[in-house]
Order: structure tokens, then C-alpha cells, then sequence
């Protein structure tokens, strides 16, 4: 374990059901080979630095994970000897904080607390025994965490090097009124057409998420640049100039995109309030200009661009039928007002999205808690071409 931080192991980046496509651009673009994709994450091989790396870099990602050890386990005690038998007291500062979390399926563990706790006391008895203290342990997630996974009989031990999840990028001081997940929004984001140069255009924003992720990306701003916490800086061995090395090339990546306009608008004050001062938060206030009123009255500049709108999905009873009047504005707003603009629709609900009365040119699979979604894809040509024919549903 000297060599922790350079020794080649298996990483595991795991993110949401459906964002792993999404994730496979990001991973690729680092110039780090992929060994697999899977339906919540990529498997690769490196080293805990090149964790840091993508720790800081990606926006789709959840956790990054490096592997320690894949072992046989038929029960608790199994779980309990091999883990006793790494060297944590090379891994876990003595005087260190270290929390467990696990992923269990096996018939002989009725509740992950349980396999938690035998990942712990293995780890505390390793170390009174190796060094005669042990360090604290709790829930936090903000120091060293160590992830078991196990299914049936396979089982491996991970070090987590995010501890608090990278799905959530730390600009956003207001959440706003239920807001998307920022790895989900700069997922649906990295599936669309924008050129990130032209027009966007985000009416019903809501805190902006969507808005504020797109001038992220377009700028390359990364999620590393708002956070400065991470497990990995919580290990024996950590190199603290290796991540300033890999911070300072966040910066020197943004750039500047002169004449670039993200417009949002939403029928809330609060929520512009909410978004102004999120977008202040992520260094991006300067590409963005806020309206207040009926998303009818939000301004399309230029000739092409993006439109995209994420609107309520109506999941609460006897919402549904006034959605349905919406939906049919939006629809109208596209046709009326965005020609020659590629138009989004984020959804949750595919009835109502009938209303909008257009063909989807593309239908992109994507989830948002427990509920199945899709982004809608629609071009909005100008002039009369195809303006009849794609006046139809969805």
C-alpha cells in the first residue's frame, strides 16, 4: 500500500440509471481507456490519481470508486477476515475519520447497516492492532469512505475517492423548487445538437439548473472549480500537488465565448432571484439574462439556437388537465416563435407531451428520481419547409 496513489487497480464511475453514454463521452475526452460501459457506469483501470482527475472533470458522474480487493463471501465473518486483512493502518490516518457504505444483496445480510458494521469493526481492529489506536468513524461522507459491494458470493471492497456524491456540483447555493439534478441536466445537455456558441433559450427555468450547466459547458467550466473536498485527500500518501496540478488545468481550460446568450425566464420572481444568484455562484452571470413573466413572452434571438423546456409532468391528481393546456402553448411557442431553432422537451410524461403537436425527430431515454423521462427532440424549421408535415403528434 506505499504506493496507493500510483498502483493500477480497477475504477468503477458510477452514475444514475441512463447517463452512462453520456458519462462514456466524458471519460473518453479525458483520454482515459474505458474497459466496459454499463447501465450505471464505466469500468476502467488506473491509479488513485487518475481519480483525481476524474473527480474534478466529470459532470455525469456520481462517485469514482478504486478498487482494493475482490474476494469470496458466503456470510458476515467472511466479509469481517478479508477486510481485516489489508493494511488500513497505510491507508487511514491514525488520528483520520472514516465512514462505510455499501451495496449488499445476499440472503444472509437483512440490512446494509449490518454489513456496514462488520467493514468497521474490521478496520478498527486491524488498526488498535497495528498501531494501538483507531480512527473515529461516523456517517459523514466528507472524509475517508470505504464502499463493499457484494452480490451473491463475489464481493469487493472499494475506496471511494468523491465520499459526497459529484452529481450535485456545488455552485448551487438555492436549489429552487424541485430542481433537476445537475449530472442529469449536464447529461441531457451533452445528448442535444447545441453548438454551444449559439442561442439558448430556457423558458420555465425554474433555479436555472438547466440554463446555468449549458454556460458550464459551453465555457468549459468544470465541477472541480466549485468544490474542494474530496476522499482521496483524506488517505495516507495524498499529494497535495498532484490535485493542484490537476486544478490549476481547470482553470487555464475556460474560455471565453464572446456573444454568447443563454436567455431564462420564469413566471416566479423567486425563481429569478434564485437563479441570478446561482449563476453568480458559477461564474456564469455574465452569459445569462433573466426574464420574469409567461415563458409566451421570452425573447429568441437570432435565426438557430436551442430551445429547451423541462415542465411540470403532472404527477399530482387533477394537475394533468391544465398541463395539457400548457403543453399545447409550448407547442405553439416552438412552431410560432423558435423557427429554424432545434427545440427540447424534458418530460416525465409522454400523454402530455402529446399535446405539444409536433413530431419528435429524436426520443433520448433518461430518469429523474424513480420516474421514466424523455428528452424530445424536435427541429423547428423556418420558412414553410415541412411546416404542415411535422405538425402532428407526438
Amino acid at each position: 500500500m506505499t504506493q496507493l496513489f500510483t498502483t493500477p487497480a480497477r475504477i468503477i464511475v458510477t452514475c444514475n440509471k441512463r447517463l452512462s453514454p453520456y458519462l462514456q463521452m466524458e471519460v473518453e475526452e479525458l483520454e482515459l481507456p474505458i474497459v466496459r460501459v454499463f447501465s450505471t457506469g464505466v469500468e476502467l483501470q488506473g491509479t488513485i490519481n487518475d481519480c483525481i482527475k476524474l473527480n474534478l472533470n466529470l459532470r455525469c458522474a456520481s462517485q469514482v470508486l478504486y478498487s482494493l480487493k475482490t474476494f469470496s463471501c458466503t456470510g458476515p465473518e467472511d466479509v469481517y477476515k478479508h477486510v481485516s486483512a489489508i493494511a488500513w493502518e497505510k491507508i487511514i490516518p491514525a488520528e483520520g475519520y472514516f465512514s462505510i457504505t455499501s451495496n449488499v444483496d445476499h440472503h444472509s445480510i437483512r440490512t446494509p447497516l449490518f454489513a456496514n458494521v462488520k467493514v468497521k469493526d474490521a478496520i478498527v481492529d486491524r488498526m488498535r492492532q497495528q498501531t494501538g489506536s483507531r480512527p473515529n468513524s461516523g456517517p459523514e461522507l466528507d472524509r475517508t469512505v470505504i464502499h463493499l459491494f457484494w452480490r451473491n458470493e463475489q464481493a469487493e471492497l472499494f475506496l471511494d475517492t468523491s465520499g459526497e456524491t459529484l452529481a450535485k456540483h456545488g455552485y448551487r447555493k438555492i436549489p429552487g423548487k424541485a430542481p433537476m439534478l445537475e449530472a442529469l441536466a449536464a447529461a441531457t445537455l451533452l445528448a442535444t445538437k447545441w453548438d454551444r456558441k449559439s442561442a439558448f433559450v430556457n423558458p420555465m427555468c425554474g433555479s436555472s439548473t438547466v440554463g446555468i450547466e449549458a454556460a458550464l459547458l459551453a465555457t468549459d467550466r468544470r465541477p472541480g472549480l466549485f468544490r474542494n473536498n474530496y476522499s482521496f485527500m483524506h488517505l495516507v500518501g495524498f499529494d497535495a500537488g498532484v490535485y493542484t496540478t490537476e486544478r490549476r488545468k481547470l482553470f487555464e481550460r475556460i474560455k471565453e465565448v464572446p456573444g454568447l446568450k443563454i436567455i431564462a425566464s420564469d413566471i416566479s420572481a423567486d425563481a429569478i432571484n434564485v437563479s441570478t444568484i446561482n449563476a453568480a455562484a458559477a461564474g456564469v452571470e455574465q452569459y445569462m439574462e433573466f426574464f420574469t413573466g409567461d415563458f409566451e413572452g421570452t425573447p429568441v434571438p437570432g435565426e438557430s439556437g436551442v430551445v429547451y423546456f423541462n415542465p411540470e409532468y403532472g404527477e399530482r391528481l387533477g394537475v394533468e388537465a391544465e398541463l395539457q393546456a400548457t403543453y399545447a402553448r409550448i407547442g405553439d411557442f416552438m412552431k410560432k416563435k423558435c423557427k429554424g431553432y432545434t427545440g427540447y422537451i424534458f418530460t416525465g410524461n409522454l400523454e402530455l407531451a402529446k399535446k405539444i403537436g409536433l413530431k419528435a425527430s429524436r426520443r433520448l431515454e433518461f430518469y429523474t428520481s424513480k420516474i421514466d423521462c424523455r428528452l424530445l427532440e424536435y427541429e423547428l424549421y423556418a420558412g414553410t419547409k415541412k411546416n404542415v408535415s411535422t405538425e402532428q403528434q407526438t
